[in-house]
């Protein structure tokens, strides 16, 4: 398979909403640096896809961890992101 890059760069994310229904999941990437964040990327995906995504992404994570060593869990975020009252 023969994939071409027409995406400049990368984009950083360091936070997710994830969204589904029957037909599809919605994957939203964010950039978050408080007090504000913005969407970097948005995927939209068939369930089957998403699942085969979440599969490889296991073993990924697996591979990973075998060669580098154990990755600790990110604390949970306790900052709210939004507008603040005046």
């Amino acid at each position: 398979m023969n994939i071409t890059d027409n995406i400049a760069g990368a984009e950083y994310t360091n936070a997710a909403q994830i969204q589904h229904n029957k037909e599809e999941f919605r994957l939203i990437f964010l950039n978050v640096f408080p007090p504000t964040g913005r969407t970097a990327a948005k995927i939209i995906t068939s369930p089957g896809h998403f699942k085969k995504m979440i599969a490889a992404m296991q073993s990924n994570l697996e591979q990973y961890e075998t060669r580098f060593g154990k990755i600790e869990d990110v604390p949970e975020v306790t900052k709210e992101i939004g507008f603040k009252e005046a």
